[in-house]
């Protein structure tokens, strides 16, 4: 499907004087709510372009419920009281922070629903014991209720702390009961490298998004979300400028691959004015970026499992030069000595040491 820049405009024209008819008395400021109430008139994509002009201008009301909010709501509305109020007062202060002492920043959304869903066995096995309140809790309770796997008992211990931390500083609780229990970090094996033909193949996807996204990372170790925000301004002359100040040459294969997904970026959407690099269609006729999922749902490998190998390759080349690792691709020094620890214990030696002289590989050679 193609991007008719004339086609959208007179569909949010169209559902503009469809709100000023339906609501006569909104005046200049529409809510959020009434436009998602349309969607059984209009499509989504429509929907959604309609709140960002409004959104613009400065003439929306948005009254739109988070989604973490709805997905609380249903995981903890069984809950009895005042058990349910204490754990939304949790979220509520991890959400939006505190201005008020004790003060809190404001925590990301990802975080807080880790940590509830680490919380929410323990919560439910006390409620099916007949508990209706946090207050009471103790530290025994939790020690009996934290789980024998490293990782799930250090989340779970991480949501403990922070929810008896907020209610303790509400005066919701007496005491709380995880000062009493050391914070055990979660276990963490040794970074492995990739397969090389693995790497290879996502090099060479028809997809053009997908052989760009995955040279950008199998290259450049860059994440998720840094490739997901780059914008078309970022590159200039073969160099990526970077938001922490870094300026980062692109390696060969990488501009090839750009050079492909801008030629067919302008064939297929010759009027968009997006200003991120990867569009897709759902973004082409919005200005927001294409959304971390993409294009990694169609690349056959993960973002991650190839960062970790071209830090892996370097850390190799290096001879675990932390500072070195650090300043290349801005991680901190304790992520920097967990790659660096494989030179001294290496994790696995295959036939990924073996360099590939094919062009399009990202062999240890090429590099």
């Amino acid at each position: 499907m193609s991007y008719n820049p004339k086609r959208q405009t007179n569909q949010v024209r169209r559902t503009l004087k469809i709100l000023q008819l339906v609501f006569p008395g909104a005046n200049l400021r529409f809510r959020a709510s009434d436009i998602l109430a349309m969607r059984s008139y209009s499509d989504d994509g429509n929907i959604r372009s309609t709140i960002e002009v409004l959104e613009d201008a400065g003439l929306l009301i948005d009254d739109r419920v988070p989604s973490f909010t709805t997905l609380f709501e249903r995981k903890t509305h069984a809950l009895p009281e005042p058990m349910r109020s204490q754990l939304e007062l949790w979220r509520d202060i991890m959400v939006d922070g505190s201005k008020t002492p004790p003060r809190r920043q404001p925590r990301d959304t990802m975080t807080v629903k880790g940590q509830m869903y680490g919380i929410l066995p323990a919560i439910t096995r006390w409620v099916e014991g007949g508990r209706t309140s946090l207050v009471g809790i103790g530290t025994e309770d939790i020690l009996a209720a934290l789980p024998d796997d490293p990782s799930p008992r250090h989340t779970m211990m991480l949501g403990f702390r922070s929810l008896f931390t907020i209610l303790r500083g509400r005066k919701q609780v007496f005491i709380d009961p995880t000062k009493a229990i050391p914070l055990r970090g979660p276990r963490r094996n040794l970074p492995l490298p990739m397969e090389p033909t693995a790497i290879r193949d996502a090099l060479v996807n028809p997809d053009p998004a997908v052989a760009l996204a995955v040279s950008l990372v199998a290259f450049h170790a860059l994440m998720t979300s840094q490739v997901e925000h780059i914008k078309l301004t970022d590159i200039i002359d073969g160099r990526l400028r970077m938001p922490d100040g870094r300026s980062i040459p692109l390696a060969k294969p990488v501009r090839a691959r750009l050079s492909a997904w801008l030629d067919h970026r302008a064939k297929r959407w010759p009027e968009t004015k997006n200003p991120y690099l990867l569009v897709t269609i759902q973004t082409a006729p919005r200005l927001s970026p294409p959304g971390r999922n993409f294009p990694w749902k169609k690349a056959g490998v993960t973002a991650q499992a190839l960062r970790t190998d071209r830090i892996l390759y370097e850390v190799e080349q290096t001879g675990g030069d932390v500072r070195r690792i650090c300043d290349l691709f801005g991680i901190g020094i304790e992520t920097a000595l967990r790659y660096s620890a494989t030179i001294l214990e290496p994790p696995i030696a295959d036939a990924h040491q073996t360099p590939d002289a094919d062009a399009a590989t990202i062999s240890r050679s090429e590099r």
